[in-house]
């Protein structure tokens, strides 16, 4: 950085500025290790699970069973474009945060005034700043005529900020956003009232909203634990059905001395006993979970969210634009008497219109300033009438750092007569007002209340003038106090409700802001968060990082933090063993937002750097989307947790029946065929009746899911295995009673392989609740189920009745007594596991 500032009129030469873009590069992030959507293809297929699928499909196509192969390749190439579009979206976070960081700029380029895209902004520049301009760069101002900025994307404070010109000696390390009167501005805020002319002192990754890029980019995002469990038991059945496939292929080749009908009998075993459907029904679940919670309003990013939902212990929230809207409006009036009026509470007394209608005219006719828009809102809805005109505006007095106070001096008629407001900090208009020590101590005590509430707090004076005699300074004027007036950024609807209910079902809140503690705990109060604990970004900042995991398990309410201080809350909390869900919307949000198990942006309101680096958006900014998303995220766990039982379930019976008769000596039953028929047809469509499911009664009252217990517990992996062998048993009864009778060996395939299906039929009404008894399951409302059964009917029939169809699949013709017998088997299945489930009902509950 230069050491004193260029001349105003000069600034930079255009070669000086040349010099230094290839010096420091351009203003904007770097795109280095950028992954494209080919690398992450790459990426992807070294995944074991689909491997597993593109192994199974090219199986299928060398076995002659092309529907098969296309259908297991279609699977495949599905789980491919949903990953690749996925990891393509959080690509475009450092793309979001170079357009922000990238707006127009005028700057002055040896001595002429130029308007050059932001990317181009070089250290040293002098940019002009005025009224609606983005900031293209961090900066030093030198001049400042009454300018104030909205630094809610770094700070998460919803109040503009006052900024005053530099004084020789300003020391750069104290350059950070947030707090009136600094002489630096920021890349990416906003200029919100009057005017400036500052030097560039940093640009792309050196400024603030850079360095958030920079950590943002070498965070890692949650990998999902699902995904990994879920490769650890394909891995275990692919082990275990691989050596048993092998056996069964010596065995049946010693036994028997046909190695080719062996190699096919092998195959067929190991195809029962690789569990290739699992991938497919995780992909299809996390798919139909987004789809579902979407329909809350809530959009997934990443489908491992989903998955986490139901194990969030601590929801960080965002307190600007989260909990409250973001904008501000007029909370409380107070007259100098003391009367008090609430604008929501219905009709205003007419004694408050004189204290509204100088606060408009106080303000700037078109402001930009959140608050000012405020008094304009509230006037024009209570009092109503025509809009002060600027043209009428003789003058205005602005900020001073020894008067926190503005003025403007309004034409009156034509006359000649001048109507002068003013509003400032409560302290200021008492100064101008000239109040006795009596009166300025009940003031401020009013005011103090006010503040207390976390209203901002404004004194509203009002005077008289003339038009050809206005005094160069505020305190010419002879002001009378007309009240006070507090402002807030209002809680948004719903809020308490969704607060309580994260309690009830075990979710600790806890408040994030860039705000005052004052402001902060007023906030958390009305949302129904304890404000008993309070930590400031000055306390966290000298606790290390033991000593904030340790504050971090009582807090409730963090203030005036910034945005390496929200990451370093986040990972605290995480290191101490909570599931981390954070909410957000601005660019100091994104580095937390993307380090959180579940990071949750703002739709609406929210920056696309924080809904880039999120794994959710609540697409109508509604925090009570949270606490239906968590509820969507429990139902569907629980709904997952039934369909890979009754796939590890159905797995046994299936394995058993193709194994057994090698181990006898019996006529084998299955082929490649039938287990391709079992697993291709049965298996996914009966997922989707589990997916459809209803959420289990109690799921908000349950404590949140630990993230390290496995998706398969012991108590969900031995009803399993139960009810695998209840079906195995009653299923190879009825083939082995078929044999003994003399039913030649179509018959008794085709007897057994029915009764395997209703069986199968049987388990799933067992399994659509783990909560409640069969009775009530067959009263919900599913469907799914409705076309599954229709469906397994029709294709039982066809295998059945048309003769082409039948001989495919070695089927002899069944009988009526015989189709008795298998709805025998199915309604057995269902009495017997009826009757045990509930021994295994607090194992199966998560």
């Amino acid at each position: 950085m230069p050491d004193a500032p260029a001349p105003a009129a000069i600034g930079l030469s255009a070669a000086q500025a040349a010099a230094l873009l290839r010096s420091e590069g351009y203003n904007e992030l770097p795109q280095a290790h950028r992954r494209t959507p080919l690398r992450i293809v790459l990426e992807v297929l070294r995944e074991p699970m689909l491997a597993l699928l593109l192994v199974g499909g090219v199986l299928y196509l060398l076995l002659g069973s092309k529907a098969e192969a296309l259908i297991l390749l279609g699977f495949a190439m599905f789980t491919i474009t949903i990953t690749v579009v996925q990891e393509s979206r959080t690509e475009r976070v450092l793309a979001a945060l170079r357009d922000l960081t990238s707006p127009r700029a005028l700057v002055i380029r040896d001595g002429q005034r130029q308007r050059i895209a932001g990317r181009e902004v070089a250290r040293g520049d002098l940019v002009v700043l005025t009224e609606g301009d983005r900031i293209p760069a961090d900066a030093r101002l030198l001049e400042a005529q009454d300018m104030q900025t909205d630094e809610s994307l770094l700070t998460g404070e919803s109040v503009p900020v006052r900024k005053l010109a530099s004084q020789a000696g300003t020391a750069p390390a104290a350059m950070r956003p947030g707090g009136d009167d600094l002489a630096c501005v920021f890349s990416g805020c906003l200029v919100v009232r009057g005017s400036g002319l500052a030097e560039v002192t940093a640009t792309g990754p050196r400024s603030e909203i850079g360095r958030i890029g920079q950590s943002l980019s070498a965070l890692e995002a949650e990998p999902p634990r699902l995904q990994a469990q879920m490769r650890r038991l394909v891995r275990l059945c692919a082990i275990f059905g691989g050596g048993v496939s092998i056996l069964a292929v010596v065995l049946y080749g010693t036994l028997r001395g046909s190695w080719l009908e062996a190699l096919l009998a092998g195959i067929a075993i190991g195809m029962s006993m690789l569990p290739e459907e699992l991938p497919v029904v995780l992909t299809v679940f996390m798919a139909m979970g987004a789809w579902r919670i979407s329909k809350a309003r809530v959009l997934t990013r990443r489908a491992a969210a989903i998955e986490t939902l139901g194990s969030a212990t601590v929801l960080c929230t965002d307190k600007t634009g989260t909990l409250t809207q973001n904008r501000m409006t007029v909370a409380a009036l107070r007259l100098p008497d003391g009367s008090s009026f609430t604008p929501q509470d219905g009709d205003m007394p007419a004694a408050f219109r004189p204290l509204v209608e100088a606060g408009r005219l106080a303000s700037a006719p078109e402001p930009f300033d959140p608050m000012e828009q405020a008094f304009h809102a509230l006037a024009a809805a209570r009092i109503g009438g025509a809009e002060p005109v600027a043209a009428d505006l003789l003058r205005s007095y602005g900020l001073r750092p020894d008067l926190l106070a503005m003025t403007n001096a309004w034409r009156a008629g034509a006359a000649g007569d001048v109507t002068v407001v003013t509003k400032g900090a409560p302290e200021a208009i008492a100064t101008l007002c000239r109040l006795d020590a009596a009166r300025r101590t009940t003031l401020l005590a009013m005011a103090e209340q006010l503040a207390s509430d976390g209203m901002r707090v404004l004194g509203v004076a009002r005077a008289t003038g003339e038009a050809g005699a206005l005094p160069d300074t505020q305190a010419g004027f002879a002001f009378s106090l007309l009240g006070l007036v507090g402002l807030a950024d209002p809680l948004r609807p719903g809020v308490p409700e969704a607060v309580a209910e994260c309690r009830t079902a075990g979710i600790r809140v806890v408040m994030i802001t860039g705000d005052y503690p004052a402001t902060a705990a007023a906030i958390a109060r009305q949302a129904g968060i304890a404000a008993t604990d309070i930590v400031s970004g000055t306390a966290l900042a000298a606790m290390d990082d033991a000593g904030l995991a340790l504050r971090a398990r009582t807090a409730t309410v963090f203030a005036r933090i910034m945005p390496e201080q929200k990451l370093r809350i986040v990972t605290a909390l995480k290191a101490d063993g909570e599931v981390v869900a954070m909410t957000g919307d601005g660019v100091n949000d994104a580095p937390s937002l993307k380090a959180a198990h579940i990071g949750i942006a703002m739709g609406g309101r929210g920056t696309d750097v924080a809904r880039e680096a999120s794994s959710l958006v609540l697409l109508d900014d509604d925090f009570g989307s949270i606490v239906t998303a968590v509820r969507l995220g429990r139902r569907v766990f629980d709904n997952l947790r039934k369909a890979m039982g009754f796939i590890v379930a159905i797995h046994i019976p299936i394995a058993g029946l193709a194994l057994l008769p090698l181990i006898f000596g019996l006529p084998v039953l299955f082929g490649p065929m039938h287990i391709a028929f079992l697993e291709m047809v049965i298996d996914p469509v009966c997922t989707l009746v589990f997916e459809a499911e209803t959420e289990e009664e109690g799921i908000m009252q349950r404590p949140p899911r630990d993230p390290a217990a496995p998706l398969f517990s012991l108590g969900l992996l031995g009803w399993s295995v139960l009810q695998g062998l209840v079906a195995l048993a009653l299923v190879t009864g009825i083939f082995l009673v078929a044999l003994d009778r003399g039913m030649p060996e179509t018959e008794a395939r085709a007897l057994t392989f029915f009764a395997l299906v209703l069986s199968i039929v049987g388990m799933i009404f067992v399994n659509r609740s783990f909560s409640a008894s069969v009775v009530t399951a067959f009263r919900r409302h599913n469907t799914a189920l409705r076309w599954v059964l229709l469906g397994v009917a029709g294709m039982l029939a066809v295998t059945l009745l048309v003769p082409p169809v039948r001989q495919m699949f070695r089927f002899g013709p069944l009988h009526l007594d015989d189709i008795a017998v298998t709805l025998a088997a199915g309604l057995l299945t269902i009495g017997i596991l009826e009757a045990l489930k509930p021994h295994w009902r607090k194992r199966l509950i998560a």
